[in-house]
């Protein structure tokens, strides 16, 4: 059997894949390399009903609360941390506006304002932190992923550009990382050339061929016959997920061209779990054949106003989330947070059923689920919700909840993960530094 680099890729005419851990990258009686760890930050907009999210008690996870219910099957496998604060995100001078603050400020622990001038200024986010630091050691540094209306996306309901509320990376003080949201532009970013060519051409490009796959399959075909059974195994079950979320893809720009009553941008499909799952699996893809190490998910803008009519919600989000108290509206943001945490629980099933040498994706991760706001009606920005899955490669002891004293910044724990993945940060936002407790050992 021939031995393979970790960073061998199948190439082709416009096309190159990574490959997923093989048993040919680890050459006989050789000590295995440690499989690299991953990180990703998920963002919910509008707050969370906290009513219906935090344990009761500190400890071992026992039973969840009915948001959390969803990730029941994986309480070993997370942390619920609370009484983290996004200190930044409250309205201590004028700036974005409160959505805005909340969103830019989480990942940066930064004050948000304009200038004079009315240049942006946030900081740099603990995943471009990381980025620069091992962003050379795959094909991506950092990879951006949102889940909203492209309309809607470019106009927030505060008045202010959503550079702030649409993005949480942020590369410099002033320069953000815009998320990809349609499927075939992020199919394209992973697997095909450069989504920024022409237009037109890209067009002729895409009617003359049947798959991305049709293009390296000379080179997959070489590769196979150097290979052990297990290894061809594993390589087919690659491409035939590759192959079929390209399907995905097509089928949401074919259903596209139907009105589901609300707006879509081309080529997102109709219904929202359909849509995060195409995306979640692509995230996955690109972790499993390690294309980047680093990503951040916008599930929506912060002040979305997306409706929900897959769960029978026809109001938008945001305007739910000022409840005022009315059980009513409380009940219906309850069901869109459920729905979110089941759709993020899926994603977290699936790593880790992903085999990586002797262990799987979600022991070689660290992901996390939160927002920078808690109550969205009273735009709180303290006793955040937050969820952190996965093991970070045996750094993290999960299984618990673990409550920490009140005012702690939530970049604490964005600059731990930093760290362990080597990336020390020495002045990282409002970050007091290491976050006690996430592991036992």
């Amino acid at each position: 059997m021939k031995k393979l680099n970790r960073r061998t890729i199948l190439r082709g005419m416009g096309a190159a894949i990574s490959l997923p851990f093989l048993d040919a990258m680890t050459p006989a009686f050789a000590s295995v390399a440690p499989s690299p760890v991953r990180a990703a930050w998920f963002y919910v907009p509008n707050g969370i009903d906290m009513r219906n999210w935090t344990p009761r008690a500190e400890g071992p996870l026992t039973e969840l609360p009915s948001i959390l219910a969803p990730l029941d099957p994986m309480k070993r496998d997370i942390l619920i941390l609370s009484n983290l604060t996004a200190n930044w995100g409250r309205p201590l001078l004028a700036g974005a506006g409160d959505h805005g603050r909340a969103c830019a400020a989480y990942m940066t622990g930064m004050e948000v304002h304009r200038t004079a001038g009315a240049d942006l200024k946030v900081g740099v986010s603990a995943d471009q932190i990381i980025a620069r630091a091992i962003g050379d050691k795959t094909k991506l540094p950092s990879l951006e992923i949102g889940l909203e209306e492209a309309r809607q996306a470019g106009n927030c309901d505060n008045g202010y550009s959503c550079a702030y509320c649409y993005n949480m990376a942020w590369r410099t003080e002033s320069q953000p990382l815009p998320p990809i949201s349609d499927p075939r532009q992020l199919f394209e970013r992973l697997f095909g050339t450069d989504i920024a060519e022409p237009p037109a051409a890209h067009a002729r490009r895409m009617m003359m061929r049947q798959s991305i796959l049709d293009q390296v399959m000379d080179d997959a075909q070489k590769l196979e016959s150097n290979l052990g059974p297990d290894d061809r195994r594993k390589l087919d079950e690659y491409l035939s997920s590759v192959r079929e979320i390209e399907r995905q893809v097509e089928r949401a720009e074919k259903d596209s061209a139907v009105d589901p009553g609300i707006e879509r941008p081309y080529g997102v499909p109709p219904e929202f779990p359909d849509y995060f799952s195409l995306m979640a699996d692509m995230l996955l893809a690109a972790f499993k054949a390690d294309i980047t190490r680093v990503s951040t998910v916008m599930i929506g803008r912060e002040g979305s106003v997306r409706p929900y009519p897959e769960i029978g919600i026809s109001d938008g989000h945001h305007p739910l989330t000022h409840h005022r108290g009315n059980l009513e509206m409380l009940d219906k943001v309850r069901q869109i947070n459920s729905l979110h945490l089941k759709l993020f629980a899926d994603f977290l099933t699936k790593l880790k059923a992903t085999k990586e040498g002797d262990s799987n994706l979600l022991d070689q991760s660290m992901i996390v689920y939160g927002s920078g706001l808690s109550d969205g009606n009273s735009h709180m920005h303290d006793q955040l919700p937050t969820v952190l899955a996965g093991r970070g490669g045996n750094f993290i002891s999960p299984g618990r909840h673990i409550i920490y004293q009140r005012e702690t910044p939530v970049c604490n724990l964005f600059a731990t993960m930093a760290e362990h993945m080597g990336a020390r940060a020495e002045h990282f936002g409002d970050s007091t530094y290491q976050l006690q407790g996430l592991s036992l050992s």
